[in-house]
């Protein structure tokens, strides 16, 4: 099928008034790849309509970040969507969502957006919590499906709608992965051959750390961090085991679920991945 597209604000009302039942979204920023694809599919089979909104938003990108050169191909996420059975796509330029130019009010994602990415991309959170919140008005979905491999924008989505009342069920779809494990990225396209390769490092660290969850926070934070430095190539921005509600590093005595998370710059390139695990024994990831 072909989806409707729809680039102003009084398009999407007009289409959005014809979608009836159960209506999900799927946000993105375009360069849709099989990770988004996987989100379209568990919308598609827990709601009635899909609405795929591409928005390259510049509230997230701080100076010097990557949004001039961030991939753009329009024409190829439309024809996914039509392949994943979208009723909708929304793609406004940024004078339709900010029509007074960039926002004097913004949502702030609070104590929970000022560490990890928040803290090496001061700002960001505020940025797509904006944004998101924008998107919900103007969509009005009954369900969003995000990512985990963004855990932490994830968690900020849900308790933005949570504690301000959006009513809108924010749900999380696992991390999808290339077969040599590196976790699918809009931002993958920048890798070279060799970069590429020198990536799946982040990955092989994760699973070593899940691999030692039995033996406590310690262990795994040990077992990732040595796979880490043996790839000297890679800029570690932080490796770090979490509580996944409040993104405090969890003490060495914790049992119970646990995020680990790491970021890091492989040439020009920065990425992040994570894996949820139980930490304790008898637990595994």
């Amino acid at each position: 099928m072909t989806p409707v597209v729809v680039h102003t604000r009084d398009e999407l009302s007009d289409a959005r008034a014809k979608l009836t039942g159960k209506v999900a979204v799927v946000m993105t920023m375009g360069a849709l790849h099989e990770g988004h694809a996987e989100l379209m599919r568990q919308a598609r089979a827990e709601a009635d309509h899909i609405v795929v909104t591409i928005f390259l938003n510049p509230l997230q990108f701080a100076a010097g970040e990557d949004l001039s050169r961030y991939p753009r191909t329009f024409d190829d996420d439309v024809r996914m969507c039509g392949a994943e059975g979208v009723d909708l796509v929304f793609a406004p330029s940024p004078d339709v969502i900010y029509p007074d130019g960039e926002p004097k009010v913004r949502v702030s994602a609070g104590s929970l957006g000022d560490v990890l990415e928040g803290s090496s991309r001061p700002g960001h959170f505020d940025g797509v919590l904006t944004v998101v919140a924008k998107m919900f008005h103007l969509v009005r979905p009954d369900r969003a499906y995000f990512g985990q491999k963004d855990a932490q924008q994830l968690l900020l989505i849900r308790r933005m709608s949570t504690d301000l009342d959006f009513g809108v069920d924010v749900i999380a779809v696992p991390t999808v992965r290339e077969g040599d494990g590196l976790a699918l990225s809009s931002r993958n396209i920048y890798l070279g051959s060799a970069d590429r390769e020198i990536a799946t490092c982040l990955s092989t660290a994760l699973r070593a750390g899940a691999s030692a969850a039995e033996e406590g926070p310690a262990a795994v934070r040990r077992a990732a961090r040595d796979v880490l430095v043996r790839e000297p190539l890679v800029m570690v921005d932080y490796l770090v085991l979490v509580d996944p509600v409040g993104l405090e590093q969890v003490p060495e005595w914790y049992r119970g679920r646990a995020l680990l998370a790491v970021a890091g710059r492989i040439g020009t390139t920065r990425l992040i991945d994570n894996i949820p695990l139980e930490v304790g024994p008898g637990t595994r990831a």
